[in-house]
């Protein structure tokens, strides 16, 4: 059982490493694997709708996205991490985001799916429910927490005395474990997962 927690931040170990990091401690106190990965700094490029990923299986860009993309069967669960940009998140994980579940959205399906941010001040509503986009249209289980999955800060030591938000993040991480593990013992127990009917796309012309 493992969750892969994307750090969307131009920030290694900035604000949203540290909440990403308070969950990764409690996943561990509950006997689940995490790992951390950094998109880092470098430009991402954005999807161009070229369409190619449906016949070669990735995405045309050879990038963070296809690594990411060929290990998607590795994890149970995902958590991405954005600082908040006026009242959104940040470009570079967006274009990540974007191309990840456009050229993948199959593999997603059954996992767990969840989003933190982080600000200052405000705009963190708004950012997360952005995020939480890309969970809803691709059939992951979208766990909540005790409130919106938010902390706050300008800087990592900052974020460490927000403690209701550590809180929300560790109530996060124990919904998350407790999801995984409920998950495979549903699996183990014979439960199969749903049949879906086959996908109709309507035009509003």
């Amino acid at each position: 059982m493992k969750v892969l927690l994307v750090n969307g931040s131009p920030h290694k170990e900035g604000c949203v490493y540290t909440s990403l990091s308070e969950i990764a401690k409690t996943l561990a106190d509950e006997g689940i694997e995490s790992e951390i990965y950094w998109i880092g700094k470098k430009a991402i490029a954005g999807c161009i709708s070229c369409g190619k990923c449906s016949q070669i299986g990735k995405c045309v860009f050879d990038d963070g996205v296809n690594e990411i993309g060929a290990r998607i069967d590795e994890f149970d669960g995902f958590v991405f991490g954005s600082p908040v940009y006026y009242s959104g998140p940040d470009g570079q994980l967006c274009a990540f985001m974007d191309r990840l579940f456009y050229s993948n959205a199959p593999k997603f399906k059954g996992k767990i799916g969840a989003a933190v941010v982080n600000a200052r001040r405000s705009g963190t509503t708004a950012s997360f429910e952005r995020l939480n986009q890309y969970f809803m249209i691709t059939n992951m289980v979208v766990p909540g927490s005790q409130y919106w999955n938010a902390t706050h800060g300008f800087t990592p030591d900052d974020v460490r005395q927000d403690l209701e938000g550590l809180q929300t993040m560790r109530t996060l991480a124990k919904n998350i474990a407790w999801l995984i593990k409920s998950i495979d013992a549903g699996r183990k127990a014979g439960i199969a997962p749903p049949e879906y009917e086959e996908k109709v796309f309507t035009h509003f012309i």
